[in-house]
């Protein structure tokens, strides 16, 4: 719809505050229209984008190719449920084996789903290909994760208010120091069936692990017949400056969680990708849903990972973020304790509160994101 000319931002604000649930705190700027970098209020303003939808739009907004794609196939057919097949998901499934050669594939909505996912594929692996016993399967986790936020999941987040009442949690994880390797070894044992972890933890304030960490963690999963699950749905399809963050010290893992960008911001699309012998442990009945895989996903995600690689988005990020960190820490400002980051996932660690700094750029017309 297009918005009414007669309403303010304060008036947006003021009816989702009265009828929308609380659990955002967003800043008070109301957007209705996007364009690459940029984006426009309701009352006319242009800001550039600074966070891109938590990486959903590593493309751009409104990216006339993937919104081409968009069109085009709700315009012929948008759901079949996968009751039926359909002509899109084998294309997809076609175009992500061509990008990162892991054989098998299972398509699913929103990141948390393909965490969901991800630990159901590692636990039902760990019970028939491992052999733990029944009910045994145990899943090492990083302290200061961030996976999503269903009860499965906060249920080994550290972060107290994403747990505060939820209660009671999914048992089965053991949480660990994030980069500590001797700590990874340590919780490996013969009823472990995955390490779940981000290659940066993004959510966590752009924490970036010690040089090796990845590529030592892989060695020490294949020494004890552990899968390395990395989500990488925020440092995936680019954002790090290569098409995923794992690759920056070639530590490939078993299996990878993937989203946000997978659909450029258009459509909400997910998926774990993996090898036969690990997704192979799904049968029919096992795992579904109504709207994975669906044909109008399937087409924006192929518009969408077309984008990423003909126009190098990994590249750009890596040559932009180079720059953009350079030119942040020239600034030498009192209250920047430290500039971190890969590519385009950039982290400025404040000494004073962050949220009136969000506030003040935002009325300079530059939106970025509080967090740790």
């Amino acid at each position: 719809m297009t918005p009414s000319p007669d309403r303010t931002a304060a008036d947006y604000i003021a009816l989702e505050n009265r009828l929308g649930a609380h659990n955002y705190h967003p800043l008070d700027v109301v957007l209705t229209r996007g364009e690459g970098v940029w984006v426009w209020d309701v009352e006319g303003r242009k800001y550039l984008d600074c966070l891109a939808s938590y990486s959903a739009v590593n493309q751009g907004h409104s990216h006339p190719r993937i919104l081409k794609a968009l069109v085009d196939q709700a315009s012929r057919l948008s759901l079949t449920s996968r009751a039926f097949r359909n002509d899109q998901l084998p294309l997809l499934y076609e175009k992500l084996n061509a990008l990162t050669g892991y054989g098998q594939y299972l398509m699913m909505n929103s990141g948390a789903e393909a965490v969901e996912t991800g630990v159901k594929a590692a636990r039902k692996w760990g019970y028939e290909k491992k052999r733990i016993a029944e009910g045994q399967a145990e899943i090492v986790v990083a302290a200061g994760n961030f996976h999503g936020r269903t009860t499965t999941v906060v249920s080994f987040s550290t972060e107290e208010q994403y747990r505060r009442n939820f209660g009671p949690f999914t048992p089965g994880f053991r949480v660990i120091p994030y980069g500590d390797l001797e700590a990874l070894e340590a919780a490996l044992g013969p009823n472990t069936a995955a390490f779940l972890v981000e290659p940066i933890q993004a959510e966590a304030g752009i924490l970036l692990p010690p040089d090796g960490y990845l590529k030592g963690a892989a060695e020490l999963c294949r020494r004890h017949n552990v899968l390395l699950m990395l989500d990488e749905i925020q440092t995936g399809w680019g954002r790090t400056g290569k098409l995923f963050a794992w690759e920056w010290e070639d530590a490939r893992p078993d299996v990878v969680l993937v989203g946000k960008a997978l659909a450029g911001g258009f459509y909400p699309v997910s998926a774990v990708l993996s090898s036969a012998e690990i997704l192979g442990v799904f049968r029919p009945g096992d795992h579904g849903s109504t709207f994975g895989g669906n044909p109008l996903a399937c087409a924006v995600a192929q518009a969408a990972l077309d984008v990423l690689v003909e126009e190098d988005l990994a590249g750009r990020a890596n040559e932009t973020g180079d720059y953009f960190r350079s030119e942040l820490s020239r600034l030498k400002h009192p209250g920047i304790t430290e500039i971190r980051g890969r590519g385009l996932l950039i982290g400025v660690e404040l000494n004073q509160k962050a949220r009136p700094v969000a506030e003040a750029m935002q009325a300079r017309g530059v939106l970025v994101k509080d967090t740790h």
